[in-house]
């Protein structure tokens, strides 16, 4: 029986190409999404992908939303937590709403979406649990404080998770992707990009979602035991640690 994997923010840009790349490799996927419903539609049309729609800000929602996806498809043996906002501004003009949003969003719906299935990948002796974190939470980026401080949160919960479950057969690591193709980065002007963005690439081009996807296949695998806490880049050499 195939293991059974959940990807927040899974239907559009970087987490839909991880579904596809998940459900590629013969896992049986779920992807959840927030509230673009007709993104959610197409993608299922396109992938028989089953989506499930819920609020990863939200700890109820997600214990709901992931006790269905086990009714439905199975126990839960591989978690990506992709799902992330942005709400850029300059710190001394930033509202607390664009602060929580994005803390909530991104950071504390690790906990929402880990804390309901970490307990059954501990009794059955196997987990994987990747977090895709982002490269300003690795060197910062102006006018992205909340981001990066979400971000940055993300590598340090990775950590910590990770210490915590490896003798229970439970990998945790975290990916931070540079400026990668999806719809979002490709809205910015191209002179933007040429001009602003690219020369700070080594690989002078932007990365594609399936290289990322790439590499959540590789660390969800079964071989992939003994690598646990590790942070991936996939910047294109623009940001090196």
């Amino acid at each position: 029986m195939a293991r059974v994997a959940v990807v927040s923010g899974g239907t559009r840009g970087i987490g839909a190409a991880i579904s596809k790349a998940l459900k590629a490799a013969g896992y049986s996927v779920a992807a959840n999404y927030a509230g673009n419903e007709e993104a959610a539609a197409k993608f299922k049309e396109e992938t028989q992908i089953p989506v499930y729609k819920w609020d990863v800000s939200s700890y109820k929602a997600c214990a709901e939303g992931l006790k269905k996806v086990v009714e439905e498809v199975g126990p839960i043996d591989i978690l990506v937590n992709n799902a992330g906002v942005t709400r850029d501004t300059m710190f001394h003009k930033m509202t607390p709403e664009q602060w929580y949003d994005v803390i909530n969003i991104n950071l504390n719906s690790l906990f929402n979406m880990t804390r309901p299935v970490i307990e059954g990948m501990r009794e059955r002796g196997f987990g994987r649990i990747v977090n895709i974190s982002s490269i300003n939470g690795q060197k910062g980026q102006i006018g992205q404080c909340n981001y990066t401080a979400s971000k940055a949160g993300d590598i340090g919960f990775t950590k910590s998770l990770a210490q915590e479950n490896a003798s229970k057969g439970i990998t945790v690591n975290a990916i931070c992707p540079g400026y990668i193709a999806t719809d979002m980065v490709k809205a910015v002007p191209a002179e933007v990009l040429e001009k602003s963005v690219l020369p700070l690439i080594p690989a002078r081009r932007l990365g594609e979602p399936e290289e990322v996807a790439r590499c959540v296949v590789f660390l969800v695998a079964e071989e992939s035991g003994f690598i646990t806490g590790s942070t991936f880049t996939i910047n294109g050499g623009q940001y090196m640690i």
